[in-house]
C-alpha cells in the first residue's frame, strides 16, 4: 500500500480529499494534517510515501514544508493540491521537487488519475537497472502525460475509457480481441487505444506464446501492481 499523508488548512476539504485517495485501489491514507508544523511532524512519525500538499497554510506555504523536508532528509514524494496557480508558484513547485500539480477546484476522477500515474511511476522506479531512452520517457510520461494522455486528432477520450475500464476491471492481460469484446467496439479500435496507452505508459505489453509459436500480444493496465 501506498501511504499517503493528506496536508490541507481546511478540515473539510482535507476529509474529503482523504475520502477521494481511499476509494483509489492501492492507496491508503497515513494521516491528515491542517498546518504546516503537523505535516512535518506527520512525516517524521512516519511511514509517508506520498504528500498531498496544500500551498496556502497559517503557519508556513507549502512550498516552505517541502524545503524544509528536504534540508531534513526526506526524500518523500509531493504532489501539490492547491488553489496557487501563478506560474511562479508552479515553477518553485517543480524546482523543489514535486512530482506533480493539481488544481483546485478538481474532480475525484482528476486526483485518481494523478494517483494511478505516480503509482505507475513507482512501480517501474522499483523495477531498477538500466534505462533506455523509451523508459526514460515512460518514467517522466507516467506523471505527466499518462494519467490523461494527449491523444492523437480522431482519438476519443470516452473510448479511451472504455478501454482502460476493460483492462482494470480483469483479472489478468486480455488480447486485444477480449478488449474489444468488454468494450464493446472492433478489434481495430482497441488495437489502436492499446497501443497508444502502451506508447504512454499506461499499459503493459506482453508476449504469450501458444501452439503455433505464434505470440500473442496481451495487455494490462499499470498501476503500481494493484
Amino acid at each position: 500500500m501506498i501511504e499517503v499523508l493528506v496536508v490541507d488548512d481546511d478540515v473539510r476539504v482535507a476529509r474529503i480529499n482523504a475520502a477521494y485517495v481511499s476509494k483509489v485501489p492501492g492507496f491508503r491514507v497515513a494521516a491528515q494534517a491542517h498546518c504546516a508544523a503537523d505535516a512535518l511532524l506527520a512525516v517524521e512519525n512516519g511511514p509517508v510515501d506520498l504528500i498531498l500538499l496544500d500551498h496556502y497554510m497559517p503557519d508556513r506555504s507549502g512550498l516552505a514544508v517541502v524545503r524544509e523536508l528536504r534540508g531534513l532528509g526526506h526524500r518523500t514524494d509531493v504532489i501539490m493540491v492547491t488553489a496557487a496557480r501563478d506560474v511562479a508558484t508552479v515553477q518553485e513547485a517543480m524546482r523543489q521537487g514535486a512530482l506533480q500539480y493539481l488544481v483546485k477546484p478538481f474532480t475525484y476522477a482528476g486526483l485518481r488519475t494523478k494517483l494511478e500515474a505516480y503509482a505507475a511511476l513507482r512501480h517501474t522506479v522499483e523495477g531498477g537497472g538500466e534505462a533506455e531512452q523509451g523508459d526514460v520517457d515512460r518514467l517522466f510520461g507516467a506523471l505527466w502525460t499518462a494519467g490523461e494522455p494527449d491523444l492523437p486528432k480522431g482519438h476519443s477520450a470516452t473510448t479511451a475509457e472504455l478501454v482502460r475500464t476493460a483492462l482494470r476491471g480483469s483479472d489478468g492481460p486480455l488480447s486485444a480481441q477480449e478488449v474489444a469484446e468488454s468494450a464493446g467496439m472492433s478489434r481495430q479500435t482497441a488495437q489502436r487505444y492499446l497501443k497508444l496507452l502502451e506508447r504512454s505508459g499506461r499499459v503493459r505489453l506482453t508476449l504469450r506464446y501458444g501452439e503455433t509459436g505464434r505470440p500473442e500480444h496481451r495487455y494490462a493496465w499499470v498501476t503500481g501492481g494493484t
